[in-house]
């Protein structure tokens, strides 16, 4: 099956061999995403909400570079490190999904960065080109 790469402008270098989304029979996976700058700096630190904010916008500069739209996101991963910010997360996340929401789940767990509170990897279906 024929897949492209999805990467939009003004990306930084991935810290592991990977690209910020795949494009693939109409759907778009996107890589687990943190909050970061481009240069792999955590932004916000301390800032739960904020940093979902960044990672939200990521993922949705991500699928409109691949032409869908938010409303396409058909599944979420969430990783947080600690449940306190499990509300704040919450209240960013309702921001980008005030219809119907997209399946998900979240987790606690390490980050692969000092001072990320959060990872999302989504998954949308754009349809076929």
């Amino acid at each position: 099956m024929p897949k492209s790469a999805i990467i939009p402008a003004g990306t930084g270098v991935p810290l592991a061999p990977f690209v910020p989304g795949t494009l693939a029979d109409g759907v778009v996976y996107v890589s687990g995403t943190l909050p970061f700058d481009k240069d792999n700096n955590v932004v916000h630190l301390g800032d739960a909400a904020a940093q979902t904010r960044h990672v939200l916008e990521i993922i949705k500069s991500v699928i409109e570079t691949a032409g869908g739209t938010m409303d396409d996101v058909t599944m979420n991963s969430i990783f947080i490190t600690d449940w306190a910010n499990y509300a704040a997360v919450n209240l960013v996340y309702a921001e980008y999904f005030p219809g119907e929401k997209p399946a998900r789940f979240c987790i606690q767990c390490g980050l692969v960065k000092p001072g990320a509170l959060i990872e999302i990897a989504s998954i949308a279906h754009i349809g076929k080109p």
